[in-house]
This record gives structure tokens, sequence and C-alpha cells, in this order.
């Protein structure tokens, strides 16, 4: 089946007058007639009664209408897409992120990006850092975000957009919520909450024990969200990175004796070609100022 033997289809059952749907088309009449004979042959039956003055639709004819206005109309709109985005006019931009980067990062620099990309469409993926590695190398996604990746392919690029410390973050009704301020030491008799998701969990941990602080009894927390409904219950505290997304209500601290930092990098693959969108996101992003978090 061929779009332009459904178009002239639907355009004899339109105007039930071949000459006219013809005319139409910007075909001849025989080159219409012929290209409908042939679409009847491979569907199996006859679509029109040719009768005079009109034409009229068989019961096949009729059934196939709504199903042939479809699977043409489907035609149309994906052409319409395909040509959209040669234009420039729409895009999609594909990003993974590790569950300890906080997407209001990238807010301000999509908000930029769909000012000059129509109908753009965002599609954003989670996952730990060996599957935002996974994901780069499979081509679902174009760019990715996070501390670190778990992959030692070659082929991966990155580019650090900044370096944040920890803070410790608390509730403020917890008795450490008041000190102006807080040692390492002041931490030892404290439930942690340990974010295993963090690409950084187990170098973090090596630093508090190095400072006698036991973390084999923490709460081990899967989530950011979970994390934070925990600290509002007053639960247990937690180190974040300084980017943290945490609401105003919660307490934040440095805490001395303990000098940890991350840096944030931005991924792709080298030698591959990217969208236009991609393009434009990755220069947004590495020319960005980052120096809030630093």
């Amino acid at each position: 089946m061929e779009m332009h033997q459904v178009r002239y289809f639907l355009a004899v059952a339109r105007t039930l007058n071949f000459t006219r749907a013809a005319d139409e088309c910007n075909v001849t009449q025989p080159s219409l007639t012929r290209a409908i004979k042939q679409l009847e042959a491979e569907l199996g039956g006859d679509l029109f009664r040719r009768e005079r003055p009109a034409a009229q639709l068989t019961e096949l004819g009729q059934r196939m209408l709504p199903l042939l206005q479809q699977c043409y109309d489907a035609a149309a709109g994906a052409r319409s897409l395909a040509s959209s985005f040669k234009s420039g006019e729409v895009g999609s931009l594909r990003i993974a992120l590790t569950e300890s980067v906080d997407l209001s990062l990238l807010i301000p620099h999509l908000d930029e990006i769909q000012k000059h990309f129509k109908g753009l469409e965002f599609r954003f993926m989670r996952g730990t850092s060996k599957e935002v590695a996974e994901f780069l190398k499979s081509g679902e996604v174009e760019l990715g975000i996070a501390a670190e990746v778990d992959d030692e392919w070659e082929r991966i690029d990155a580019w650090p957009l900044f370096t944040e410390r920890f803070q410790l973050i608390l509730n403020p009704r917890h008795r450490l919520a008041s000190q102006d301020s807080i040692d390492i030491s002041d931490i030892a008799k404290e439930k942690l909450l340990n974010r295993t998701y963090c690409e950084c969990a187990e170098r973090f941990s090596n630093s508090l024990r190095e400072q006698s602080i036991e973390v084999g009894s923490c709460h081990q927390i899967s989530s950011e969200r979970d994390l934070i409904e925990l600290i509002e219950a007053d639960v247990g505290i937690a180190f974040v990175p300084r980017s943290s997304n945490a609401p105003d209500v919660l307490k934040r601290a440095d805490v001395s004796g303990l000098d940890l930092k991350r840096t944030v990098h931005l991924y792709g693959v080298a030698g591959r070609q990217r969208t236009a969108v991609a393009g434009a996101a990755m220069r947004l992003l590495r020319g960005a100022d980052w120096s809030r978090y630093n």
C-alpha cells in the first residue's frame, strides 16, 4: 500500500467523483483510477461503485475509510515532525542523571534552551553511575550528569562543571541545630542517614571511619526524597552536597574536621554525532557560571 494510493482514495471518498478527485490531487484521471484499482486489488475488493453522476463507497470502502484516514493522518504527522526536526523548530534532549544530582541544577539552563528550540521535548533518565554510563554507550541518552561514572570506556568524555563540598543537614529541632559551629566529633553518637545512591558513598564512609565515626549502624537510604522526609521527621542527620535542593526549613551546617568534596561532571560520547539541541545544551552547561556551588 502506497501513501499516494491512500490519498487518492480519500479524495474520491470526499468528492464522490473521480474527475474532481484527480484535479484535487493534481494527477490525470487514468493515473488516479489505476492507483485505486491497485489498492482494491491489494485489499481484495471494490472500494467504490462506479455510478453516475456520483461514485459510491461500497461496504468495504465504508469500513476502510476511517482506517485509511487514520493511516494517512499519521503519515502526514510523521512527515511534519521530521521536517520540524530538520529545520530546528523542534528537538529532543535526552539526559541521564545519577540519583545524587538534583534536577533543579538544570532548570535555568533548560529554560534558556527552550527559547531557541520550539516544541522541545525533554527525556530524563535516572540511574546509578554505572547505569548512566550504559545509557550513554547504548545511545539512549546523549548527555549525562554525574559526579563520576562507573565505566572505563575510552569513548566517554567528561567535562567538570563545578566542585562542591558536603554539608550537614538536620531537623531544626535537633540538638545540634542550635550550635553555631559543629565539629566532626559532635556527630559521633548521632544516627546518620547513609545516601547509598551517591557515587561518593563509599569514599564518604571511609572518610568518616578515619574520623572514628562508625557508619555500620547508619540508616540506609535509597532516594533523596526518602532522605528529606526522614530528616523532616527528625529520624537522623545526613551529609548532602551543597547543591542538594533541600527545603529551607531544614538546617544546614558546615562541619569542621571533615573536608569532603565532589566534582559534578557533564558526560558525552566522543566521536558520536550529536543533535543540534544536545550540542547547544553542552555548550550552555560548560559555559555556565556554577560558582555559587563552589
